[in-house]
Parts: structure tokens; sequence; C-alpha cells
């Protein structure tokens, strides 16, 4: 049984956070720049620009990409032969968000629901991350991490299709939600698509495809031909980078997919803004 200091999680994940908050990751840099060479909105195409001169800016001065720095997303895959010595593995995730947040002078956006108070005074800042665990084999940590901004989030949508929809209804839905969403999630976004599973594992597989490393093809021969004809019809909406028009209103799509019930076709949208801060690392 490997074991792993509590404090080096604390210290790992502290600094993702702070690394996040300013440094657009690679993959999401190049495909705005790639959007912006191929935009033929004269308009959007300078929304662009100024949107990778927001990156160049924030990784220069190591100030925040966006002021809007999110809640905390965490997918854990924890070895079933790695323990976290001094404590527990959620308690040292919290706490170097805690940290991050704190050291890099990041937003606190946690709130009650109702009374809408925020919570950094009394459980820190941007407290209790989201985290989702899963046990597998080996002796590491490995941890994904994003920042969940509240624009991108509030359109993310999800239902239960009849399974005669099919892919016809599934690409419908998709092009639905975008549709609605319009500039509110700061395109040029990035679409994660659940399919099957129960209604809460199309939510959480939504998720985690965002995850995924812009311009990668989907190992599912199916799945990468979805994904292409669901960018091709969310980009023939026009909405363009910002909401401005154009070609590009689309990063990138990615789908998660899953066995489901004989009944039923859960389908889940999440949306990623232009500023996709994500991150990965193994202990």
């Amino acid at each position: 049984m490997r074991e792993i200091e509590f404090d080096e999680v604390v210290k790992a994940v502290r600094n993702i956070i702070v690394h996040c908050g300013t440094d657009l990751p690679q993959d999401a840099y190049d495909a705005l720049s790639k959007a912006m060479e191929e935009e033929k909105s004269e308009v959007s195409r300078e929304v662009l620009r100024q949107i990778l001169e927001n990156a160049d800016i924030a990784k220069s001065e190591k100030r925040p990409l966006c002021q809007d720095t999110g809640l905390a997303v965490f997918f854990v895959k924890v070895g079933d032969e790695v323990k976290v010595k001094g404590g527990l593995l959620r308690d040292a995730i919290n706490e170097g968000t805690k940290q991050g947040y704190t050291d890099a002078y990041l937003r606190a956006s946690t709130c009650e629901p109702f009374s809408r108070a925020n919570l950094k005074d009394k459980i820190g800042y941007n407290l209790p991350a989201i985290i989702h665990f899963d046990i597998v084999a080996g002796d590491k940590i490995d941890i994904e991490y994003a920042a969940k901004g509240g624009g991108s989030e509030n359109v993310s949508r999800a239902t239960v299709l009849p399974p005669a929809a099919g892919k016809e209804g599934v690409l419908k839905y998709v092009k639905e939600v975008i549709s609605q969403a319009g500039p509110n999630p700061c395109p040029p976004i990035t679409v994660g698509v659940g399919i099957g599973g129960t209604f809460e594992k199309a939510a959480i597989s939504s998720k985690h495809a965002l995850f995924r490393e812009l311009g990668s093809v989907n190992p599912d021969p199916e799945m990468a031909e979805l994904e292409a004809l669901m960018m091709i019809e969310i980009n023939k909406l026009g909405i363009g980078a910002m909401g401005m028009g154009g070609i590009k209103t689309a990063l990138g799509v990615h789908i998660e997919a899953n066995p489901c019930h004989i009944a039923s076709l859960p389908v889940s949208v999440n949306v990623q803004c232009h500023s996709s801060r994500h991150t990965h690392i193994v202990i």
C-alpha cells in the first residue's frame, strides 16, 4: 500500500487552481486561434482576437482569465493500493481548493441557495468543491480539475427522451439547448453531451466530457461521427463569438455514452465557456 501525505495532495490541488486561474490550457488556446483563422465574420474575428489577447495578458501578468473564476469541479480516480496519510482525501482536496482560491485572489462564488449569502467566511473560499470519485486499480491518485463558471452552467440542461427519438432526437435536443443558450455562455463554447445511463449519470457524463482535450477524436467511431454532425449543426446556428454572429459558435463537441434502460434515453448537455480552464495531474 502506497502512502501519500495529506499535505502533498493539498499543495498539488492548490497549485493547479492557481495555475488554471491565469493560464488558459494550450488546447483551448489553439482551438480559439484556429477559430479566429477560420471565422468569416469580421466582427467575431475581432472578438476572438481580443479573447486571445486577454489570455496572453492574464498569463503574462498572472491575473484571472475572467472575473467569474468558477466553482471547483474535480473528477478523481483513486487507486485501490493508495492511501492518504494524515487525513481524508476529500478534506485534502477541499483544503487545496480553499488555499488556491485564496492565494490567487480568485473570486469566492459559493453561496447559500436561497439567502445567497456568501460562504467564504463560514466554510472557506469556494467550498465545498464538487468532487466525483472513482476507485480504480493501482497506487496513484488521478485528478482532473476544471473551474466551472455560472454563465455556462446556467444554460446546461438534461432530459429523458423516449427511446424512439434515437440519434435524430438527441441531435435535435442538443441544438435546441445551444440555440436557447445563445450568447449567454460566452461562446465559442465546448459542448459536453452525456447519453444513456440514468438521468444523473447522463448529467455527470456530460460534465466529464468537457475535460477531454479539444481537437481529440472520440475513440468510438459512431460517437465520433455524431460529434462531427453536432458540431456542424451547432455552428450553423450562427451565434458566433460572444453572440456576435459567425460560423464559430462551438470549439468542440464531446460525447460520453453509457448503456441505459430499454425504456429510456437520458440526454444531458453541459456547456463550457471559451475560457475553458481545466487540467489533469497524477500524484
